[in-house]
């Protein structure tokens, strides 16, 4: 159902930008001769599509999330865990200077949390059922202040923008090299089946890449957000979250890959994966925040 919703949601978003490309007159950009690029028209098209996905999909992020994810905002608190959770995020919020966001918890026995959502004062914080159950309140605290380090700072408008600039470049250099292939390889006069085939291959080549750079950046505006942790909890509970954190990695991770960017856990990969991992190592976290104190 996850891969289904966030599939539809996809091509919905897709068909719509086209649709506002061939409105705007930049759905085709080939010169009037139909031989060559209109580079202009095409970057147009390509700033459609690349900025307006990211814009489209950070402003839905908060819907999104809570559908993937089954998350549950606290309107009125249950019982009394909800209750402190309520009042810890308004005390963070209020301390980051930020307007209170949405709290949900979701349903997943792996410890996690996200934070999501279009604006500093729009947000939705979350954390798992497992996690509230199972961490020292000092330890929730210190992961709750950690995603609204994450809110404070503008990470979500932040990568988003980073991901739509590189997205645009994608589809811009994909379909020049494509006609350039296709005219000096194929010999076509116009787009063929050569120029459809490069412009997938290169899409997929460019988007491989440009996925490492968002999640270098990731990686980078992780260690904020473990400050942020930090200082607005304690940095004692901080460090003692992320060592849980890492004894309990062998749990399965049920947060969906489009959230894992803005939780406080993710997977651990070696290698060439590791080039792709939206956080650090959880010892160079740990390590980074002893510096802090020395």
């Amino acid at each position: 159902m996850r891969i289904l919703l966030l599939l539809l949601t996809n091509i919905a978003i897709m068909v719509l930008l086209f649709v506002v490309a061939s409105i705007l007159g930049v759905g085709n950009y080939l010169n009037e001769t139909g031989t060559g690029l209109d580079l202009q028209a095409l970057l147009m098209f390509c700033f459609i599509l690349g900025m307006g996905g990211a814009g489209i999909s950070l402003l839905i992020s908060k819907w999104v999330a809570k559908m993937t994810t089954r998350a549950k905002v606290i309107d009125q608190p249950k019982n009394q865990n909800e209750k402190w959770l309520m009042d810890t995020v308004r005390e963070l919020a209020d301390e980051a200077g930020i307007g209170m966001p949405e709290v949900a918890i979701f349903p997943a026995e792996q410890a996690n949390a996200f934070a999501t959502g279009w604006n500093r004062n729009n947000a939705l914080v979350a954390v798992s059922a497992g996690m509230l159950q199972r961490f020292p309140k000092e330890e929730v605290k210190a992961v709750m202040a950690h995603e609204i380090g994450h809110v404070a700072n503008g990470d979500m408008i932040t990568l988003s923008l980073i991901q739509g600039v590189l997205n645009t470049f994608v589809l811009f250099i994909a379909r020049i090299v494509a006609f350039a292939v296709d005219r000096i390889v194929f010999r076509s006069d116009g787009p063929g089946i050569g120029y459809f085939v490069v412009t997938i291959v290169m899409q997929i080549v460019l988007g491989i890449l440009a996925s490492m750079i968002v999640m270098w950046f990731s990686r980078r505006r992780e260690f904020r957000a473990d400050a942020w942790g930090a200082s607005l909890g304690s940095q004692a509970g901080m460090i003692s979250a992320l060592q849980r954190l890492k004894a309990e990695s062998g749990m399965p991770d049920q947060m969906p890959e489009n959230l894992q960017a803005f939780g406080i856990n993710s997977g651990k990969r070696s290698g060439i994966q590791s080039l792709f991992m939206s956080h650090p190592p959880i010892d160079q976290r740990i390590a980074a925040l002893k510096s802090r104190s020395q």
